[in-house]
């Protein structure tokens, strides 16, 4: 047996998710980077953060954009959880959250003027933790951080580093139980865009598709939803364009981009295309799908351990010309608890911020593509997400591609 076929025999282990296993690893992936960054602690606002060093969630939407709830972690590994004041239970009980206190907001909507007030308060709780813990280390990561909020911390006499980096690179690399459980989460996924297969017919709106597609990974277990993208016929070109009710005819294109948030909080993120009816793809359609399933399947196969970022962006599938200009908005992307490091962007795109790094084992990638010609009427957008093992990816979707445009 390969390397390659042990790991699909790992995946298709039907024993119970160790959950705890899972925690263990990323709590200890968060203070090695904290420590190698030399800081004392790390504040978390952003919920998929609080997520991955707690495994606590609230309201997770409402609190990417009202900075109520926030997690401190110090490096010595103590974790208080600043939760909304009225919902404190709902950590009270958590084996890695050492204290739960209730939350400080200096937003606007919450304390109006008295903003300035708040955070001061806010801040100086902050810096006694860090004072207790920190061992005279005064350097603070945080993750975001309000204009008011970052003056706070620093008339406390703090110096602020930059979190998302520490955060970032401790979700890239994945346990072996974590994997086993994204695979799980994306097996629901994979269960519902089955069943939109069966489904979805000409006559429906597009928004009654993308109904039906959440509802059923939300009977699965998902949570919500990132993104609005499911369109048909010339809405499918551009891409971008949001679900709307343009109703689906016989022989459109759908094209879609699952972005659900499903159990355990996973990014189930798959991208797949389909003739809406029973009639046959035109010479077209089969272009398209054709170039997209080329760019797919030959991006994929390069995903290697110690491959550069910047060599494999050189390296990967070249569009034709007449598609190039309306290219995705990158290469692919690390895949774990949202859209996550590394981020792989095409060399036309590089002076937007285009980095280098290396591919690493157990990262989760999600290869994209998606071809329209500039000015063209319909488009196909394909994504499939991959395991970098030892000896190369591993498909962790079993949607399969379309052989009716062959």
């Amino acid at each position: 047996m390969t390397t390659l076929d042990a790991a699909a025999a790992a995946l298709r282990n039907e024993a119970p998710i160790d959950e705890a296993a899972i925690f263990r690893h990323r709590r200890q992936r968060l203070l090695d980077l904290q420590m190698a960054a030399d800081v004392a602690a790390s504040v978390s606002f952003d919920p998929v953060n609080i997520r991955y060093a707690t495994n606590t969630r609230n309201m997770q939407v409402w609190t990417m954009h009202n900075f109520c709830r926030y997690a401190f972690l110090a490096t010595s590994g103590e974790c208080v959880m600043f939760e909304v004041g009225s919902a404190q239970h709902l950590a009270a009980h958590n084996p890695l959250v050492d204290e739960v206190r209730p939350g400080w907001s200096a937003d606007y909507l919450v304390a109006a003027e008295r903003g300035p007030e708040m955070a001061r308060n806010w801040a100086r709780e902050l810096a006694a933790l860090v004072h207790l813990h920190g061992g005279g280390n005064r350097r603070l990561a945080v993750d975001r951080l309000d204009v008011a909020l970052a003056a706070a911390l620093q008339s406390e006499g703090l110096e602020l580093v930059d979190a998302k980096g520490i955060f970032e690179r401790a979700r890239s690399i994945k346990s072996m139980e974590e994997i086993r459980a994204l695979k799980r989460s994306l097996a629901t996924c994979d269960e519902a865009v089955m069943l939109l297969r069966e489904w979805v017919a000409p006559g429906m709106r597009e928004c009654d598709a993308l109904a039906f597609l959440i509802a059923e990974s939300i009977k699965r277990g998902g949570e919500y939803p990132e993104t609005r993208l499911m369109t048909s016929g010339p809405r499918t070109n551009p891409w971008f364009q949001e679900t709307g009710d343009r109703r689906l005819e016989n022989g459109d294109l759908l094209a879609f981009d699952t972005d659900l948030i499903g159990p355990m909080g996973f990014y189930n993120d798959i991208s797949r295309t389909w003739i809406v009816g029973d009639a046959k793809p035109n010479d077209i359609q089969k272009r398209l799908y054709a170039e997209s399933r080329a760019q797919l399947e030959h991006n994929v196969s390069m995903l290697r351990p110690g491959v550069a970022l910047l060599e494999y962006a050189e390296r990967a599938y070249r569009l034709e010309e007449q598609y190039l200009k309306n290219r995705y908005a990158d290469v692919g992307h690390g895949c774990g608890l949202g859209v996550e490091y590394p981020f792989l962007w095409y060399p036309e795109d590089a002076e937007f911020g285009a980095y280098d790094g290396m591919f690493e084992e157990n990262m989760v990638v999600c290869i994209e593509s998606y071809v329209g010609a500039e000015g063209g009427d319909q488009g196909v957008k394909l994504e499939q997400p991959a395991w970098i093992t030892a000896e190369g990816p591993l498909l962790l979707s079993d949607v399969p591609l379309e052989d009716v445009f062959n």
